[in-house]
């Protein structure tokens, strides 16, 4: 059996097809919120501070980064699949959750079982499309995987913002994630199938040599590795300023919640389309290039949030950042895929995932901290700045790749 399996994206595409059809539905799941959980917070809890809003987006991010940790850990042992499918059981309950909170606390725990989800159905569907293709197109694999993702992230912010524009808030937002939670769930339990032979297929002809400590080794001491994870964790820490802050900040400029998600939604939706070419350009260009530009790109888009508040000028600033993330986000994965061996692949792709994610709730917290006390634009600033000093990191450390 083992012996008359192909690796290659042409030679698995059904099964392929199937995993990125699952990978928007996981994206829809995160959608859900994009746009309307600040003012939801606000009109259905009284919850004003920037700090204590942004708490939802600590929870998501901690659970989701230490879940991705454990989803690398686990992958061989109890298999990719089997994961999916116990990340798609967590997602049942929490639209639901949302629908019926009776306080703030109920949409924490929400958000703590959608980290969980996310974790779980998102590594898992990375990792099995990286098992399918073999190194030939992984650029193009995560960009595919990727682009489905963020792509539906950005569909449906859009389409809870033009709900909530026309129908409230709570509940009909809600109502599509129930749709989303079932179908992802039925089908990773009919059509998905488990990868790990392909593992052990390209496990006999890899060149690559094994790591000593993968913790340790992708988090600091390898110095390709270390370097693609801490500009994964700035980039989702400047994600989850995005996340937190921006639909507030569009709210002091006077913009209704139809507007708000269309420029919350332009960002993963040039995110998601982009990293259709990005994740190509990632099989022939220099990746250590890519993402330096990339880190670069985004950093220069959010320090010109502040000065640009018309709406064509935000709509535009919103492009560029998804442009600047685009360049990276498949890059990352496909970097982290060649530096490792296909046995070690699933667990460095957790800790850098752990790493990355924890962005969210560090970015979060550090924005939310600084907007309370110096004001929103002076936190988007900040985290500006230290998206561009990742790209230096990237320029002067990470060796040519």
């Amino acid at each position: 059996m083992k012996d008359s399996i192909q690796l290659g994206l042409k030679e698995n595409w059904p099964q392929f097809t199937i995993l990125v059809i699952v990978n928007a539905f996981v994206g829809g799941m995160v959608g859900l919120e994009r746009t309307i959980i600040p003012k939801f917070a606000e009109l259905e809890f009284g919850v004003a501070s920037k700090t204590a809003i942004l708490s939802f987006i600590v929870a998501f991010g901690i659970t989701k980064a230490v879940t991705n940790y454990f989803t690398g850990k686990l992958a061989n042992r109890l298999g990719r699949k089997n994961l999916l499918v116990l990340g798609w059981i967590i997602a049942l309950p929490i639209p639901l959750l949302l629908i019926n909170a009776p306080s703030w606390n109920w949409v924490i725990f929400a958000n703590i079982l959608l980290g969980i989800n996310q974790g779980l159905t998102w590594s898992s569907t990375v990792v099995m499309k990286i098992d399918l293709v073999g190194d030939k197109n992984r650029g193009l694999a995560m960009g595919i995987n990727e682009f489905a993702g963020y792509f539906a992230v950005g569909v449906v912010a859009f389409l809870t913002g033009i709900i909530a524009q026309r129908y409230g808030v709570t509940p009909y937002p809600f109502y599509l994630g129930i749709g989303i939670a079932i179908i992802g769930l039925l089908l990773s339990v009919f059509f998905v199938k488990d990868t790990r032979q392909f593992v052990d297929q390209e496990q006999k002809s890899t060149e690559t040599s094994t790591l000593e400590n993968v913790f340790l080794e992708t988090s600091f001491k390898d110095k390709t590795l270390s370097s693609i994870t801490q500009a994964g964790l700035v980039n989702n820490l400047n994600d989850g300023m995005i996340w937190g802050l921006l639909p507030i900040l569009l709210l002091s400029m006077s913009y209704d919640s139809k507007s708000i998600g269309i420029i919350a939604a332009i960002y993963p939706a040039v995110w998601g389309i982009g990293q259709l070419f990005t994740g190509k350009m990632a099989d022939h260009y220099s990746k250590k290039g890519m993402l330096f530009w990339g880190m670069l790109l985004q950093g220069l888009a959010i320090l010109l949030i502040p000065y640009f508040t018309g709406f064509y000028q935000l709509a535009s600033i919103a492009a560029l950042l998804g442009l600047g993330t685009a360049l990276v986000y498949p890059t990352f994965l496909s970097a982290i895929a060649e530096a490792t061996s296909p046995k070690q692949r699933a667990e460095s792709i957790g800790v850098f995932r752990l790493w990355r994610d924890l962005g969210y709730a560090v970015g979060a917290i550090v924005s939310g901290v600084i907007a309370d006390l110096f004001g929103v634009e002076y936190a988007v600033l900040t985290i500006g700045a230290l998206t561009v000093l990742s790209s230096l990191v990237i320029k002067f450390r990470m060796p040519k790749g």
